[in-house]
């Protein structure tokens, strides 16, 4: 979509980003507690866009800016992401009907994802209206922001409908499950974060050549990428 420039405006672009999706992400699943009759969250202060309230000082700082950092000294630019927010509290049982309401609330998360990478693509628009008018360098960080935009919103979104507990997807598989598999199937969530790290870190450096999770989100999120470029009337086909 653009050109590189610069090994500084790119980080800035790709936290700006970042921040941005993880935040509004976890907000959603609040504001849909909330509106489900759960009002705990906000009660706990997190109905908020402030992203301090939602960090986790492994998930949301170490683990992403160890990749981001990693990607832009060897290869110039960001083609992987991956983090956590602390998540937002959610009692199942104050929901007005708390399977379905779990299932909804979980699913707030990436839909908001979705959502914010069809707007970033929306924005591609107005600043390609301002080629030859603008300046060139604030038009590339402005692109560039956008890219990043898009691609944070889509692995994060799609990321979590992963169907392993605690994950969005998880909670989603669990209330669509008959209870008596629900049930045990939850009991997975206090394991959940484990798995992931190891499905995603450590099983494709043990079994070389053998990710599938790596392999799929790829494949899947350059599709939804060239999607979201098709819908917002960028055409398609990424970088």
């Amino acid at each position: 979509m653009t050109e590189g420039f610069g090994w500084l405006p790119e980080l800035v672009a790709a936290v700006l980003a970042s921040v941005l999706a993880i935040t509004l992400h976890e907000a959603a699943h609040g504001y849909a507690a909330l509106a489900l009759g759960d009002p705990t969250a906000k009660l706990a202060g997190r109905l908020s866009l402030n992203p301090i309230r939602h960090v986790d000082p492994v998930g949301t700082v170490l683990v992403p800016g160890i990749l981001l950092l990693g990607q832009l000294l060897t290869i110039g630019r960001v083609e992987f992401m991956f983090g956590w927010a602390k998540p937002v509290p959610v009692n199942i049982w104050a929901l007005r009907h708390p399977r379905q309401g779990m299932m909804l609330v979980a699913a707030a998360g990436p839909l908001m994802n979705f959502a914010l990478a069809i707007i970033a693509g929306l924005l591609v628009h107005p600043l390609v209206a301002l080629d030859g008018t603008a300046p060139r360098d604030l038009l590339f960080a402005g692109l560039r922001f956008v890219q990043y935009a898009i691609l944070a919103n889509l692995v994060l979104g799609l990321f979590n409908l992963l169907p392993i507990p605690p994950l969005d997807g998880g909670r989603i598989v669990a209330g669509l499950l008959p209870r008596a598999l629900a049930l045990p199937y939850m009991r997975l969530e206090r394991w959940g974060i484990l798995i992931v790290l190891i499905a995603v870190f450590l099983l494709p450096r043990i079994a070389e050549g053998y990710d599938p999770v790596g392999w799929a989100l790829r494949n899947v999120i350059a599709q939804a990428f060239d999607l979201v470029l098709l819908v917002t009337g960028n055409g398609g086909g990424g970088e």
